[in-house]
Order: C-alpha cells, then structure tokens, then sequence
C-alpha cells in the first residue's frame, strides 16, 4: 500500500510539473522566449500578436477588453504554473487550472461555431496546440442544439 502512495504522489508531481511547464512555456512565448512571430514552433513570438488571438477567441466581448483579457489569462498562467511548480496550495491551483483551460476550450469551441471564424489558431505548432484544436472541435461537436443556438444569441447580441 505504502508503494502505491508513492507511485500516487510521483503521478500527481509529474502532472503538476507538466502543467505549470505548459502554462508558464505558453507564456514565455508570448514574450518571445521561443523566438519571433512565425518562427517555426513559435505560437504568438510577442504579446501583440496574443492580443490579436485573444480578441478572436473572446469575440462576443467587445473588442476593447481583447488587451484586458489577454493579460487577465497571462496573469493566470503565470500564478497557477508557479503555484503547481512550487506546489503551493495544490488543490486549489489544479481545481482553477482546470477551470481556466475549460474557458480557453469552450472559447475555442465557440469560435468554432461562428460561421465568419474559419480557424482558431492562427497555425499548430506544437502537438500541444493539435490537441487543444482537437479538443475543441470534439467539445463543440458535443453541445446540444439548445446550448449552440444560445451561444449564437450571445455572439449576436
């Protein structure tokens, strides 16, 4: 019992470290750690072209909050990726860093559903990106006819 506690303990580590690398990464990215805007494996390369991708995937809000917004989502990856990289109050950084990539997610599926929307990111880079656009069209594919019909009522209004 005691071995299986340990292999519990290195499992949520090693999920703990691969998040906050993926949040912080995402980040760095943005600042062009990785390198200039199409760069190859280079998402974003600077804060400028984020804001562009924010607003896109916020796009029933109006254009002007597109900056706010793509600061409110650095912010937050950079605390939930330092707090599950030091291991600060783990919980509650796992429970918020799932609900920030189900935002990110059902902002990518929304987008999805706008007919004058033809990709959610600009390019995949990364086998990262393949699965967040995958997950996104199967989240989308997923939502009843009720709940895309009132997605659309909010984009229009």
């Amino acid at each position: 019992m005691h071995r299986n506690w340990k292999l519990l303990d290195l499992s949520a580590f090693a999920l703990r470290l691969s998040l906050a690398a993926s949040f912080l990464s995402a980040v760095a990215d943005r600042f062009g750690m990785w390198g200039k805007p199409g760069e190859p494996n280079v998402s974003s390369g600077d804060f400028g072209h984020f804001v562009v991708l924010t607003e896109r995937l916020t796009s029933i809000l109006p254009l002007a909050l597109g900056p706010s917004m793509a600061w409110i989502a650095t912010v937050a990856e950079i605390v939930l990726g330092l707090a599950l990289l030091v291991g600060w109050r783990t919980r509650a950084a796992a429970f918020l860093s799932g609900s920030l990539l189900l935002l990110f997610g059902l902002a990518m599926a929304f987008a999805l559903l706008n007919p004058a929307v033809t990709t959610v990111l600009f390019g995949a880079t990364t086998p990262e990106q393949v699965a967040a656009n995958v997950g996104s069209v199967v989240l989308a594919a997923s939502l009843s006819a009720d709940v895309i019909a009132r997605l659309r009522a909010i984009g229009a209004s």
